[in-house]
């Protein structure tokens, strides 16, 4: 990441209310791709061949920017499936019609965290929210797939990352793809189920790309390059990039999920997803006046949320096996 939003994350961290996060990614034209041909926002090819049906999920943070850009992309270049059924979905329409570069947090989401509402009551009827709502009309889309993309992209700073809800073919999966270099076996947030949590339990293989910052030409060009791998893996495409030279990722399992117990949780000094603390009890962050250390040596830190409120995910902590 820039200096500049370094700068900026570091201003958001300590409390600032708007500062000025650049934004190097331009916000696609949606509307000519709104209505979709398989529900509101929701386009699927088949291909004359049998094959595995792929679906891939963008927005579904509205401020999440990059896998729409992708996604839009692929729809006016007309790419379609050489076998199977390609599914392509841009989840939160309605905030992503908020996005704002001047404040591009603001439309993360409208009412609900729409990767927070996947349980079973909000699905049976439960909630009144929009992305309550929307869950509900894309539950069908997303349970007719064989596997879920669904590409997601990170504010604080963060190494790339691939998430699974702890499934051995998905972590199989996600493992073969060659990039980012870390897939985190992941059981969620106490806050409500994820997507690939509620596809993942019905026996459907589902990955969470977390591809880099939010607003950066390399988190599209590297949401391409995996999706593109994954389309060639399950036969729906015969133009995969090379994968990339150096060791094969690394798989961790999260051993704690630190959710916030106060409005006054803290880190106590700066920190990145990624890094990997080599000692058993390290201090690093305070609920309160209760202490969080490392509960184990070699502790991998996971998408760390700097400015953060009670009841919210505040870090995972994640050791790496074999």
């Amino acid at each position: 990441m820039s200096a500049r939003l370094d700068e900026a994350l570091a201003a958001l961290a300590e409390g600032a209310e708007r500062p000025r996060l650049p934004v190097a990614l331009q916000a696609p034209d949606l509307r000519p791709w709104a209505e979709g041909n398989a529900g509101r926002g929701v386009w699927s090819f088949a291909a004359p061949a049998p094959g595995p049906h792929l679906c891939v999920v963008a927005l579904t943070h509205g401020n999440e920017i990059a896998g729409a850009i992708l996604l839009e992309r692929w729809l006016r270049q007309g790419l379609r499936p050489l076998a199977g059924r390609l599914t392509l979905v841009f989840a939160n329409l309605d905030a992503y019609a908020r996005f704002d570069a001047e404040d591009p947090i603001a439309s993360r989401f409208l009412e609900q965290d729409l990767n927070r509402v996947w349980n079973p009551e909000t699905l049976a009827g439960e909630g009144r929210s929009c992305e309550a709502r929307r869950a509900r009309a894309l539950r069908p889309v997303v349970e007719a797939a064989d596997v879920v993309l669904d590409l997601h992209s990170i504010l604080w700073p963060s190494d790339p990352l691939m998430l699974v809800a702890g499934d051995a073919p998905s972590r199989r999966l996600a493992l073969s793809l060659g990039e980012p270099p870390l897939v985190v076996s992941d059981p969620g947030h106490e806050a409500g189920r994820r997507l690939i949590d509620h596809v993942a339990r019905r026996g459907q293989r589902a990955i969470l790309l977390e591809a880099g910052h939010h607003w950066e030409a390399e988190t599209v060009a590297r949401m391409e390059r995996v999706a593109l791998r994954l389309m060639a893996q399950l036969g729906l495409s015969d133009r995969a990039p090379p994968l990339p030279a150096g060791p094969r990722p690394r798989h961790a399992r999260v051993v704690r999920t630190v959710t916030a117990r106060s409005d006054d949780f803290r880190f106590a000094r700066p920190i990145r997803g990624g890094e990997v603390i080599a000692e058993a009890g390290t201090l690093i962050a305070w609920d309160g006046a209760e202490p969080i250390l490392t509960p184990h040596p070699q502790c991998l830190i996971v998408m760390p949320t700097l400015r953060t409120q009670a009841g919210q995910t505040a870090v995972r902590l994640a050791a790496f096996e074999a």
